[in-house]
């Protein structure tokens, strides 16, 4: 009989992709579930984006094969963002790469930096994703510590004290999802000088800069960043295009070449409409559209989460940004699915358990904030009237 690869053992399928199958069905039976789960933005682009779209679209020559490295115009455009938001020079020729989502991205840079048996260090807790990734590729995963004691940054004492001959790559992701920890100067620092030291390439996952945070930061603010480190950045949350699959690599022209070697066997390049439209969100997207899509808009709802979180009796740092909430369990739950599904299969709630974040996540649970305010006030109400039976 035929048998799966190895690697198709080595994962599990997608948490979400398993649990939206029950929501699912529970909506097919009438059962009205309220999801605040998945990070998917709910609210449009904005009209100029989508007006450009369109505008391509129409041209019966946009509809053609494009260049994998991108147009001229959305490359000039994602170095100009970078220059914009976070004061960093960028040559949009060499230092940057379009793709088609930071999943990919991750993909490309195990592939482009690790041989398989490569070591890695992954965060507990952390997007799945790098683990899973990783897996599929045979590297081996070296998990680091996250603690809420420490703002969920890296212990650098602690991995001073690993064995680090064999690591090639570093997975950050700050700000942090799922813990809503902030981006910092000093860790960005202290990033930069671990990476140097012991030859291993940082790569920082940053696609929640501008949601709920006045002073984004990224890695390549750091001096010599771009010596020892990559940065992916994301369209997905910070312009509502979560289903244009528009994200970009960012790094010193070597690095990103032999990325771009691997992409440009993987994948051909965007529709042209999707590659213009962006660089028009890019460009013309004001700080006052960013103030009430990315500050405004999710503080409301935030506020709403947090009473959620104080109506389950959960403990949470309301310092954290970031387009989820991150909390602690109350101890009188054995784990962290008899609080999960109670509110699921009780309320009519879906929020996430931490667990899938990582060992570091399973007395946690994460509130998406991207649902109309509407759905998170009767997500509360719900909640309280099953509390109160």
């Amino acid at each position: 009989m035929i048998q799966p690869a190895a690697r198709v053992n080595s994962v599990q399928e997608y948490y979400f992709s398993r649990k939206l199958k029950e929501v699912a069905q529970m909506n097919a039976e009438g059962l009205n579930v309220i999801s605040l789960a998945i990070g998917s933005p709910d609210m449009p682009p904005s009209e100029q984006t989508i007006e450009k779209l369109c505008e391509v679209a129409r041209d019966p020559k946009a509809h053609g094969y494009q260049p994998t490295a991108g147009l001229p115009e959305l490359r000039q455009a994602m170095a100009g963002f970078y220059k914009r938001v976070y004061g960093v020079e960028v040559d949009w020729r060499t230092e940057l790469q379009p793709i088609i989502g930071s999943k990919e991205g991750i993909m490309y840079a195990t592939l482009a930096f690790c041989n398989a048996g490569d070591e890695v260090l992954v965060p507990d807790p952390g997007y799945p994703t790098y683990t899973a990734i990783n897996n599929i590729f045979g590297t081996k995963i070296v998990y680091y510590n996250l603690r809420e004691d420490n703002g969920w940054q890296p212990d650098f004492d602690e991995l001073e004290r690993m064995d680090l001959s064999k690591v090639k790559v570093m997975w950050t992701n700050y700000p942090n999802m799922p813990t809503g920890g902030n981006a910092r100067r000093e860790t960005f620092e202290k990033l930069v000088d671990f990476a140097r030291r012991h030859e291993i390439v940082v790569v920082n996952d940053n696609p929640y800069s501008l949601i709920l945070n006045e002073h984004p930061m990224s890695i390549m603010q750091v001096p010599g960043a771009k010596d020892c480190c990559v940065e992916f950045n994301s369209m997905s949350k910070s312009h509502n295009m979560p289903g244009w699959r528009m994200a970009m690599m960012v790094g010193n022209k070597e690095y990103i070449s032999w990325m771009f070697k691997i992409q440009s066997n993987i994948e051909n390049g965007m529709f042209r409409g999707i590659q213009l439209a962006a660089a028009e969100a890019f460009n013309t997207n004001s700080e006052e559209w960013h103030r009430v899509n990315n500050i405004e808009n999710y503080g409301r709802r935030r506020a709403i989460a947090e009473q959620i979180m104080t109506a389950l009796g959960c403990s949470f740092d309301p310092a954290q940004v970031g387009m989820f909430l991150w909390g602690r369990i109350p101890d009188s739950y054995a784990n962290v699915e008899d609080l999960t599904e109670k509110v699921l299969h009780e309320a009519r709630v879906f929020i996430t358990p931490g667990f899938i974040f990582g060992e570091n996540g399973k007395r946690y649970i994460r509130i998406s904030l991207c649902a109309k305010d509407e759905n998170i006030r009767e997500a509360l109400e719900r909640i309280i009237l099953w509390k109160n039976k």
